[in-house]
């Protein structure tokens, strides 16, 4: 529908007939003139104001109709659409991944190739996002350093490209758990209370940062924010040596893990600890974690809008250039 933002300028329609109504009394206390006849002061301009017998009146219907559409340009017309419903339902979701140097172990397969980590975590959170449509969600990587490399928001696509750039050590070499924690909860604690959810994946345990895992995850719980850990690699590996396949050993690639640590997080926040030593195990726990429930958040809308005051300018603009052409062309004479 259409709606007017300053409707009070509409009082102005008058102004014109009020001019002329002061105007008068003006004309008549200026002195007499006395001539034994009038003919000779009749110009072209009478017919601007009637007063020419042979002059048509459609000037001052124009004028008119000029000044009333400036009237109506002024009140500042514009069109106002129906409610559109935001996507604001959701959850708001922090995903935390480690991308120290550990993560480079090429201990998981992909496609039948052993690759490292970081590249099956990318391939798989990469589908978790897509999936999370009406979500907010942001992305912390953490290494010896924890940074917020995508702030809550529903650009999922930006979301999934940051994640994808992200290589192996860039953040440092060792692993700060409770940072990570503690970035995620500054960011998530400005959000409204709801269904507020920190998914953690690493490889490692803490040995850097100032924030201790556990009182970071007590810290978390206080806040609402429920934590679920994923500890990612394989348990065996095996490693060739010098001679070949003949003398090779097999060795545990995750024997840095600390799930205790991790399983106490998730404890401590009502959230869940799992274990993924292969790909499809991660597959598996990102389609449980997928499954949270919504939280209920008020529905946002916003109707379109539309400024119209445009129009009735342009078509005062284009009468008023077709009076002027109209007494270039005398179209209005005898």
């Amino acid at each position: 529908m259409i709606e007017w933002i300053w409707p009070l300028a509409f009082l102005l329609l008058p102004a014109p007939l009020l001019v002329r109504l002061l105007w008068r009394p003006l004309e008549r206390e200026q002195a007499a003139l006395t001539v034994p006849s009038v003919d000779m002061f009749k110009t072209d301009s009478d017919s601007v104001t009637g007063v020419g017998r042979d002059k048509l009146p459609w000037r001052i219907l124009l004028l008119w109709l000029i000044w009333a559409l400036l009237v109506c340009a002024a009140a500042r017309p514009q069109w106002t659409g129906e409610p559109v419903t935001l996507p604001t339902t959701g959850r708001d979701l922090m995903l935390a991944v480690d991308i120290s140097g550990s993560m480079g172990t090429e201990d998981l397969q992909l496609g039948g190739q052993l690759v490292n980590r970081l590249v099956v975590v990318k391939n798989v959170v990469r589908d978790f996002i897509v999936a999370r449509q009406g979500d907010r969600v942001g992305l912390i990587l953490f290494g010896t350093n924890a940074y917020v490399q995508a702030p809550l928001t529903f650009d999922l696509p930006t979301v999934n490209q940051l994640l994808t750039e992200a290589p192996v050590g860039i953040a440092g070499g060792k692993t700060a758990i409770g940072d990570a924690i503690g970035l995620a909860v500054k960011r998530l604690r400005q959000r409204p209370a709801g269904d507020k959810v920190l998914v953690l994946l690493t490889d490692g345990a803490n040995n850097v940062g100032e924030v201790a895992p556990i009182k970071a995850a007590e810290l978390a719980g206080q806040e609402g924010i429920r934590i679920y850990t994923i500890g990612v690699g394989a348990d065996e590996m095996r490693l060739p040596s010098i001679f070949g396949t003949f003398g090779s050993r097999v060795v545990n690639p995750s024997a840095e893990l600390d799930e205790d640590t991790l399983n106490a997080i998730a404890n401590t926040t009502g959230g869940q600890y799992y274990r993924a030593q292969n790909t499809a195990k991660l597959i598996e726990i990102y389609a449980i974690i997928d499954e949270l429930e919504p939280i209920e958040q008020e529905a946002e809308t916003y109707r379109p809008i539309a400024a119209l005051y445009h129009w009735p300018m342009a078509g005062g603009l284009a009468l008023f250039l077709m009076l002027l052409v109209a007494d270039w062309r005398g179209w209005g004479g005898d």
